[in-house]
């Protein structure tokens, strides 16, 4: 939560500018990098790969980045399929429709 002024309220939890993925740093693009290969060693069953991968950026880091890629995967298949991200996401988790 940021406050009107532009700074974060006091005792937030900030990360340091060149922790923080975006452009001009070169963190973003490890940061995906990172996430490509942990998710591809993990659908081929890869633990090692998977260890490597996750021992290059922190654990914070690693779930955002899943958690993007998830979001982006999602977003491409609802409009490939025409349908709603919602819907996607439960066929995908073998959920019932809503």
């Amino acid at each position: 939560m940021r406050l009107g002024t532009g700074r974060a309220p006091p005792g937030a939890r900030t990360r340091p500018r060149e922790q923080r993925p975006g452009p001009g740093n070169g963190h973003a693009r490890n940061l995906f990098e990172a996430t490509a290969a942990y998710v591809s060693a993990g659908v081929d069953d890869d633990r090692d790969r998977m260890d490597e991968a996750a021992d290059r950026v922190s654990p914070e880091a690693l779930s955002f980045g899943v958690n993007e890629l998830a979001c982006r995967a999602v977003i491409a298949l609802a409009r490939e399929r025409d349908e709603s991200p919602r819907d996607v996401v439960r066929a995908l988790l073998g959920l019932p429709a809503a």
